[in-house]
């Protein structure tokens, strides 16, 4: 009974890990006028919509399970607690969108799900989108952007959620346009790079009244949502302030997508995950085994951007293995051994508190990586 269980759950996190969800760019760009709860509960609906084949009626069905599950629900008071999400959803939260026009921008107010239904002697949970909400949703067009629900598990606040859509948005692009030779280098770099002003920015998390001094705005909205993002998504974030005169004018982030992240991984973290306690403990001392002897592992220690410290600790070694040393065997490949060698000086030039970075040596040392070889390679597309 207890394997047949585990089965079901392991099929269910499968089939949650393969679900995505695809908005339209004005909805993205939209007002969401609710706060985290009822937009999960929206992300959550969404991703069960198969925009070809349109849902009859505008209807998906949930399960209870798979709501508690979504946001982690175990306590006794679930039903109550999901019920009060619910009647908050339809009493207080709406989109505001715009969509521009040849005149200007038309502005609309959509309540997203006017209709939920359940009973207490079964576990199904219907979902009714309000008809206006669906072309966001079904007529995408080219102006959409598609992500794994599984992103938006972990992320705890409205603010993430969010700013990772709008990351989204302009990553989706940036990939799509990277060698299609339709978009300019100065194109692609805006799209990996997005920039936003900081009232822009205010009105997209509806926060135009709130935190009103900026470097309130900034921990809360800005610092707090791109931690949570570069932590439980498929993007590591960082953004800089852009001044003008002496004010905050904008921002401008910078976008770098994880080597081998859960999208692409989860059957093999499934795998690990039925494996025992031990059998986990022993594969991870032979990894670990491998990762130290890696030649690249020996280049870190003599650049002086590992310790001894580092090396003793099993999950920095696995970390650097699946997460680092990738892009530098690429990096290598497509630059060379010398361009390896002059990376790492640099970075350890740039460490001005090391103490704090090596708190993430493996984040730190990926992002770097990533970005100095997508300016190289952004460099010799230019000489070409």
């Amino acid at each position: 009974m207890l394997e047949q269980k585990n089965t079901e759950e392991l099929q269910y996190q499968l089939e949650l890990n393969s679900r995505k969800v695809a908005q339209h760019n004005d909805l993205i760009t939209s007002v969401a006028k609710m706060d985290k709860t009822p937009l999960k509960i929206f992300e959550l609906a969404v991703s069960c919509i198969d925009t070809k084949n349109p849902p009859k009626d505008n209807i998906v069905y949930l399960s209870k399970k798979e709501v508690f599950d979504f946001f982690k629900v175990t306590d006794n008071d679930k039903h109550t607690r999901f019920r009060e999400a619910i009647e908050k959803m339809q009493k207080t939260a709406y989109f505001e969108i715009r969509e521009e026009q040849k005149k200007g921008f038309k502005f609309r107010s959509i309540i997203p799900i006017p209709e939920v239904e359940w009973t207490d002697y079964s576990d199904e949970v219907l979902i009714r989108f309000d008809i206006a909400i669906m072309p966001y949703l079904i007529e995408l067009g080219t102006k959409f952007t598609q992500y794994a629900i599984s992103d938006i598990i972990e992320l705890q606040s409205k603010y993430s959620i969010i700013l990772y859509k709008w990351f989204c948005m302009f990553y989706n692009q940036f990939e799509t346009y990277q060698f299609s030779g339709e978009r300019n280098q100065a194109q692609l770099y805006d799209l990996n790079n997005p920039k936003i002003s900081v009232n822009k920015l205010r009105e997209l998390t509806d926060t135009l009244e709130d935190y009103k001094r900026f470097d309130n705005f900034e921990k809360r909205v800005i610092k707090d949502a791109i931690n949570e993002i570069s932590l439980h998504t498929h993007f590591n974030i960082t953004y800089e302030k852009i001044k003008k005169g002496r004010s905050i004018d904008s921002i401008q982030f910078h976008i770098v997508k994880k080597i081998n992240w859960k999208d692409e991984n989860y059957k093999r973290n499934d795998v690990q995950a039925q494996l025992t306690e031990e059998q986990k403990q022993a594969q991870n001392q032979v990894n670990y085994a491998v990762a130290v002897s890696n030649p690249l592992t020996m280049k870190l220690i003599t650049a002086s951007l590992l310790s001894a410290a580092d090396i003793a600790n099993q999950d920095t070694i696995l970390g650097l293995a699946e997460s680092v040393y990738p892009i530098y065997d690429k990096l290598v490949k497509e630059l060379g051994e010398d361009a390896l060698e002059t990376h790492m000086s640099y970075v350890r030039k740039k460490m001005v508190d090391y103490t704090e970075t090596k708190k993430n040596i493996v984040k730190y040392l990926s992002v770097a990586a990533t970005q100095y070889l997508n300016s190289r390679l952004s460099q010799q597309e230019i000489r070409k």
